[in-house]
C-alpha cells in the first residue's frame, strides 16, 4: 500500500497549475493525506479517479485544513481531537482555537488508524510556541497513543519541526528560531519515546533530504531546505514497512510530498 502526505499550501492553486493531475498520474497513491488545503469542501473539485474524499476544513476561510483521499474504504472518520483531550489541553491563544483550524483528520481501517496532522506553526516571533509545547504536542501525542491501544497507528503531515541538525540546511543559523527550538524538538522527541518510528530515518541517514523550501533566494533550486514533513508509525508496523521516500521532484507547493510503502 502506497500512502502519501503533502502540504499543498492551497489545494485550489495546485489544481489550477495542473500539478494535481501530474501528481496523481505519476504516483497513483492508494491513500493521499493533505494538509493546509485552505478551502471548504464545496470549493474543491478534485479529479479523484476512484478515491473517496474526506475533508476537515478550518472554521476560518482560506486557512489551514486537512483532507484524506482513499481507495480503501474506512470503517470510521474522526475529525479534530476528541472533546476530552481538547478540554484537557487546548484553548484559544488569541490567534485562534487550534481544534477549530481543521488540523487533524483520522480514518480507521480494519488493521490500523491513519491520522494526518497540520501542526501549528510557532510563528516568527514564537507567539505560538507555548501553544505548541504545552498544549498541541501533548494533546496530539495523547490522541495517537490512545488510538495505538486499539490498533497500530500511522500518522503523517507537516509537523513544522526539524528534529536534528541533519534535517535542515542551516542548523546553526536557525537554532532557537521557529521550527528548530528546543521546545519543538523535545515535543517531537516525545513521540519517539512513546514508540513511534520516523519512517524516513529508518531507511536514510544524513543531510540534504528536505521537504520544505522558502520561496525566496531560489532556496529550492539550491536545496536550502528543511525536513518538516513526516510519516511516523507504531513500532508494531516496523516489519511491514517497505520504503519511505521524499518526492522533491514534485512541485506545486513550497512543500513536496512524502510517502511510505507498507504491507497492510
Amino acid at each position: 500500500m502506497k500512502i502519501y502526505s503533502w502540504n499543498v499550501n492551497g489545494i485550489r492553486a495546485v489544481i489550477s497549475k495542473g500539478k494535481w493531475d501530474e501528481f496523481i498520474t505519476k504516483e497513483s497513491p492508494d491513500i493521499i493525506c493533505l494538509q493546509e488545503i485552505k478551502a471548504k469542501d464545496h470549493q474543491i473539485e478534485l479529479p479523484k479517479d476512484g478515491y473517496e474524499e474526506f475533508f476537515n476544513p478550518a472554521d476560518r476561510p482560506g486557512y489551514s485544513g486537512t483532507a484524506i483521499l482513499t481507495k480503501v474504504k474506512p470503517l470510521s472518520v474522526i475529525k479534530n481531537l476528541p472533546k476530552d483531550i481538547e478540554e484537557k489541553y487546548l484553548k484559544d491563544d488569541g490567534y485562534g482555537h487550534p481544534n477549530k483550524e481543521g488540523r487533524v483528520l483520522t480514518l480507521e481501517f480494519e488493521k490500523f488508524y491513519l491520522s494526518t496532522v497540520y501542526t501549528p506553526n510557532a510563528k516568527d516571533d514564537l507567539e505560538r510556541l507555548d501553544l505548541r509545547y504545552k498544549e498541541w504536542d501533548p494533546a496530539y501525542l495523547e490522541f495517537v497513543s490512545r488510538l495505538q491501544k486499539d490498533k497500530p497507528v500511522i500518522f503523517c503531515g507537516d509537523l513544522n519541526t526539524a528534529y536534528n541538525e541533519d534535517d535542515l540546511a542551516n542548523p546553526k543559523a536557525n537554532k532557537g528560531k521557529k521550527g528548530f527550538t528546543l521546545e519543538e524538538r523535545e515535543g517531537l522527541d516525545n513521540f519517539y519515546k512513546a514508540g513511534f518510528i520516523d519512517t524516513f530515518r529508518h531507511f536514510t541517514e544524513g543531510n540534504g533530504h528536505y521537504t520544505w523550501w522558502s520561496y525566496f533566494a531560489k532556496a529550492r533550486e539550491r536545496n536550502v531546505g528543511w525536513r518538516i514533513d513526516y510519516f511516523l508509525i507504531s513500532k508494531s508496523l516496523k516489519e511491514k514497512l517497505r520504503d519511505a521516500r521524499i518526492h522533491a521532484d514534485i512541485t506545486g507547493s513550497d512543500h513536496c510530498p512524502v510517502s511510505i510503502d507498507i504491507d497492510l
